[in-house]
């Protein structure tokens, strides 16, 4: 609908591009940022205590994740007022400018207690445009793709993430093997930020050729945007709380396989740096390459029970990971490290549209910002942190398992709560019902 371009599958892959590129140097910021948190924390977070230092480091991390939320009430409401396309211009660069002033930061040499402290502002600044990216490029990419379709497009987001955390990787990888802990030590660990310089120029000049998403447009046109989307997005509190507790597990499953697991097989396992970097590249990548699947056979079958299904097998696979932990070899570990990381993949490839198709287009970028922010602050960007806590406190290297089957239950509720009614998306071309949501037509999902 609202589609009057002269090619619209044209437009559709112009704007699909757009959109993933710059998403793509988003999540090569966190992975490089993973993979160097042992050189950042002695640079910047000195003590005589390597656990100290790196604990330090996850902090600032997990900081940054904290920011999310304020940036997704920011750039959330202003992608339902004056649209998508300029939010996700705007967002990119905040997000690349940061990351390149990250990688000129003097340490704590140089400046004493000011540069640990310049760099939690900066990695602020990154999680404000992180938080604000989210809910504006999942509206613009479902939006693209309309009903029928909204799966298979949205997963592309998800393995945009996992591959940008893992060029982040390669990357990082790459330049410790190349040039030796010391270098990297010294000055090495700066490149891979001063990267996102070029990355993010390439991909500002394909976002600035993109039109609005058609749904929005058809909004505009109409004169039915909302004027005051913060406020009016709360109109609809049972979606929102769906969103937020579904969104759980998918947020501790991701930060498990692609930032928590690498620390856990250095530090707790103490497998060597060949063996991690290999599980993890073939770990994320068998996630990445099974999204598509997911996506695509959720538009045909329906996200609920491919979801229920999906889930209680990811919660069991996490318990699984943490218990064979003791008495793991790296040849036994391989195999509960894939399961987690394939039915992370099945997971994710459609959290992304089931969010989409909970709330309205008027208020949808909102709605997401809000909803999908918190628990990825809370349960995503501080799982690492949390996990070497409890291993800290307990003495017990499974530990960790308590929260990640936590995570799993509470976003198994919701999706045993959620019922057809709730997908109320969606032309947009109708303003949202006032207060039930659960009155507006469902779509169906099938």
């Amino acid at each position: 609908m609202g589609m009057q371009h002269t090619d619209p599958a044209r437009q559709r892959r112009r704007a699909f591009i757009g959109a993933t590129s710059g998403h793509l140097i988003e999540w090569y910021d966190y992975g490089v940022y993973g993979f160097l948190a042992v050189y950042i924390g002695k640079s910047f977070f000195v003590s005589d205590d390597p656990t100290t230092s790196l604990l330090a480091s996850f902090a600032a991390f997990a900081l940054s994740f904290f920011i999310r939320p304020l940036g997704g009430l920011f750039f959330g409401p202003l992608a339902d007022r004056i649209g998508r396309r300029k939010t996700l211009i705007a967002a990119l660069v905040m997000m690349a400018g940061s990351t390149c002033l990250l990688g000129l930061l003097p340490t704590y040499a140089t400046l004493g207690i000011a540069a640990p402290i310049l760099l939690v502002l900066i990695r602020c600044v990154q999680g404000f445009s992180a938080g604000g990216e989210i809910g504006t490029i999942t509206s613009f990419i479902s939006e693209y793709a309309g009903p029928g379709r909204r799966g298979f497009a949205t997963c592309w987001l998800m393995v945009t993430a996992v591959l940008g955390l893992l060029l982040g990787g390669a990357v990082a990888n790459g330049m410790t093997w190349a040039l030796g802990a010391d270098l990297m030590q010294a000055w090495g660990w700066r490149i891979p930020f001063l990267l996102a310089a070029p990355l993010g120029l390439i991909s500002m000049y394909i976002r600035l050729k993109l039109e609005d998403s058609p749904e929005f447009l058809a909004l505009l046109r109409a004169g039915e945007t909302s004027k005051a989307p913060l406020r009016e997005v709360w109109q609809w509190k049972r979606a929102i709380a769906l969103v937020f507790f579904i969104i759980t597990l998918h947020s501790s499953i991701f930060y498990l396989v692609l930032t928590f697991a690498s620390t856990y097989m250095s530090s707790i396992l103490k497998f060597d740096s060949g063996t991690i970097l290999l599980y993890v590249f073939v770990s994320s990548f068998s996630a990445a390459f099974v999204m598509p699947f997911g996506g695509a056979f959720t538009d045909r079958y329906g996200r609920k029970p491919f979801l229920l299904v999906v889930g209680t097998l990811a919660t069991l696979a996490m318990y699984w990971l943490f218990k064979s932990a003791p008495t793991a070899t790296q040849a036994s570990f391989f195999w509960p490290l894939m399961a987690v990381a394939i039915l992370f993949g099945l997971y994710a490839s459609s959290t992304y549209a089931l969010m989409s198709e909970l709330l309205p287009t008027r208020i949808r970028s909102t709605g997401i910002a809000v909803a999908y922010n918190i628990p990825v602050a809370v349960f995503g960007g501080s799982a690492p942190l949390i996990s070497t806590w409890l291993i800290k406190l307990t003495g017990d290297i499974t530990s960790p398992w308590y929260f990640y089957i936590g995570t799993g239950v509470v976003s198994l509720i919701a999706l045993v709560l959620l019922r057809q009614g709730d997908f109320v998306a969606s032309t947009g071309a109708a303003p949202a019902r006032q207060v039930a949501p659960g009155a507006a037509t469902p779509m169906p999902v099938g």
